[in-house]
């Protein structure tokens, strides 16, 4: 029976590579001139903290990370970014949590889309990915369009299509 699998994954060695390339830019960057601008990775909980002086160059740095990562062909959407906390004076940080794998309330609402289609195809929730069986690989096709027009807002990826 033919099926494929619905998941979210980020390159992790892009990630490293964007998040090398984005350290590099702001130390030469002018602007930043002695500033304690800066992004660090978590690669134990896969969260990004950006360091800067101040609100404005917090966010010059969030761009140049994004720039980075879309360069290298992550989808950004993948990024969640938390409050901005005060370090100490008026420096401040900012966690960017990046997240993999579909979640359960996300793979709950992918079900009851492919439900909603009336189209002949069983989605099951399994770990962070959704698995999509169906009789005919037109059918399979047809479901990938309807749950690529309906969640826009969450980077997905469709693998493992199998005959």
């Amino acid at each position: 029976m033919p099926s494929f699998d619905i998941v979210s994954e980020v390159n992790q060695v892009e990630v490293h590579n964007a998040l090398d390339q984005t350290n590099k830019e702001v130390t030469n960057r002018f602007d930043f001139k002695g500033s304690d601008a800066r992004v660090e990775l978590n690669e134990k909980e896969k969260t990004l903290t950006v360091f800067a002086d101040d609100d404005f160059k917090l966010g010059q740095v969030r761009d140049v990370l994004t720039g980075k990562l879309a360069k290298r062909g992550i989808d950004v959407r993948c990024l969640n970014a938390g409050d901005i906390e005060k370090v100490s004076g008026n420096k401040v940080k900012q966690s960017v949590v990046v997240r993999q794998g579909v979640e359960q309330e996300l793979g709950k609402k992918i079900v009851k889309i492919i439900k909603d289609s009336k189209l002949k195809v069983q989605a099951s929730i399994q770990g962070d990915a959704v698995r999509v069986s169906g009789a005919k690989k037109d059918l399979l096709q047809e479901t990938i369009a309807v749950v690529r027009k309906a969640i826009s807002d969450f980077p997905l990826q469709f693998k493992n299509f199998r005959d």
